[in-house]
């Protein structure tokens, strides 16, 4: 049968206060304020409108089947509650009476492991649990890297400029099972968000980068083929493999191998939160200039409305090509140099370009910055040997190269480089006060991966690895709203 929500929120109040009223009388005392914390939350968070959501993932026959907003309810407060798996939690609604109260459910009356996962695949827009093929042949393990802390080289054989065009024309739909997901996360969490301010939509900076997910020890995988009876180990013919969205990857924070996968997740800079936009899930050998523009042409299909304004990334993201695309769609690029994309060696016929774009005389002086011209899309660099006599800026230079008292000034064009020459200038404040914000990427993974524990899932399915990745965004989310003043559960308590 369709899910039936009979009352709404309402419905789900008045169960809960009549639950809590007959099973813990004296709950003001004895419970403890974290967990009233948590009570709070979910007696203020509006779920039902996930019942309309899923309304055509239910059959018009059979029994009446739970609620899929006490289902999602009752995942994010295992999550909240730090119960990491689906078979503790589904034990602990039956021995735990506050857990299946606050669910929504009776006491007495919980799901079992198997309605848990069930709606787990109501909310996959797939038959599939993964998104690639079981049945294929090894792939490349990526090359430890040289220096410690160093990002490994990328394994597939296509470059920036290649995935851009090719993604401009037809993007990627790797994302396309998880869809639904990201529905339910932008029409109640996101959008709440923005309504209250915490993102801007219509001025988003964004910040992003790629994290390792351990999903195993090890790849699990059998042969297909009968080369090893005839003592040939390492050949390449295909294999079945268990988890076939996941490979092998280089962790250069643990400089180490793992095997799993690698999480990109855009974060919405300029929130005082570091609050997720969008996630995706790649293997764990893709490097984060194509995890990027895989994340990217997503989100730019599931939401279509947001109009970024700013772009933080790190190094790894230094590419030409990242800056012809900002300049062509009005996006402020703000990413660090790598120092591998090299730089003119003369400009100006006898000026050279410092690592950070900034002009060296021919003495070896980096210049002063003096302003940017917008209008005219230059930069203005003066001379740093400059001192003031009798008020006036004089160039005191043994070797001057300008006729001009106060010596040569430089103006760099922003398109001659896009990339050494942006605006606002590398190394200006403003350039380094806006790109501090970038760490916002780093605190969203630490609260995802320590604080809700997300690699503890051990889940084998990207279907189930995508479940708990986006309620755990939720959570985030839900941390993030005030809540009312004054305790409106424990006055009506």
């Amino acid at each position: 049968m369709k899910p039936i929500n009979l009352g709404g929120h309402p419905a789900y109040q008045s169960r809960v206060l009549a639950q809590l009223r007959k099973y813990y009388p004296d709950a003001d005392s004895s419970i403890d304020a974290a967990t009233w914390d948590i009570m709070e939350q979910f007696w203020c968070l509006d779920l039902s409108p996930v019942d309309q959501i899923m309304w055509d993932r239910y059959s018009n026959f059979g029994p009446a089947p739970r609620l899929p907003s006490d289902m999602l309810r009752s995942y994010l407060l295992s999550l909240k509650f730090k119960v990491t798996s689906i078979t503790n939690w589904s034990s602990q609604l039956k021995q735990n009476h506050l857990y299946a109260i606050l669910s929504g459910f009776v006491v007495g009356d919980t799901p079992g492991v198997g309605t848990f996962y069930d709606f787990s695949r109501r909310l996959w827009n797939s038959d599939k649990n993964n998104t690639t093929t079981p049945i294929h042949p090894p792939r490349e393990k990526p090359k430890k890297p040289g220096k410690k802390g160093e990002k490994a080289p990328p394994v597939e054989k296509v470059t920036v400029y290649d995935l851009l065009e090719r993604f401009e024309i037809e993007p990627p739909q790797d994302f396309a099972p998880a869809k639904r997901l990201f529905e339910i996360f932008k029409s109640l969490f996101l959008d709440h968000s923005i309504q209250q301010g915490l993102v801007k939509h219509d001025s988003l900076a964004l910040s992003g980068d790629g994290t390792p997910v351990y999903t195993g020890a090890f790849e699990r995988k059998t042969r297909t083929c009968n080369c090893l009876e005839k003592g040939i180990r390492d050949c390449k013919c295909n294999r079945i493999y268990h988890q076939p969205d996941c490979n092998i990857g280089w962790d250069s924070h643990r400089n180490r191998y793992y095997f799993g996968y690698d999480l990109y997740m855009l974060t919405a800079s300029d929130s005082e939160n570091d609050l997720p936009v969008f996630p995706l899930l790649g293997p764990a050998s893709r490097h984060d200039s194509q995890g990027f523009l895989y994340t990217w042409f997503s989100m730019r299909q599931y939401f279509p409305e947001a109009t970024v304004s700013k772009l933080l990334l790190d190094s790894a993201h230094d590419s030409m090509a990242m800056y012809e695309y900002c300049a062509k769609n009005g996006i402020k690029p703000f990413i660090d140099l790598n120092g591998k994309g090299g730089r003119p060696p003369v400009y100006k016929d006898d000026f050279t370009i410092g690592d950070d774009g900034v002009p060296v005389c021919k003495e070896g002086f980096r210049m002063h910055l003096d302003g940017t011209e917008r209008k005219k899309g230059r930069t203005k660099y003066k001379c740093p040997r400059i001192s003031f006599i009798y008020g006036f800026p004089v160039c005191t230079c043994k070797n001057r190269c300008s006729d001009a008292f106060y010596g040569r000034t430089v103006h760099v064009t922003i398109k001659d480089n896009p990339r050494l020459f942006n605006d606002p200038p590398r190394g200006s404040k403003e350039w380094k006060l806006e790109y501090n914000a970038r760490t916002s990427s780093e605190r969203c993974n630490k609260r995802e991966k320590i604080d809700y524990k997300l690699e503890d899932g051990r889940h084998r399915s990207t279907k189930m690895w995508y479940c708990r990745l986006f309620a755990i965004m939720m959570c985030q989310h839900l941390d993030a709203w005030a809540l009312p003043k004054s305790s409106q559960l424990k006055d009506l308590f």
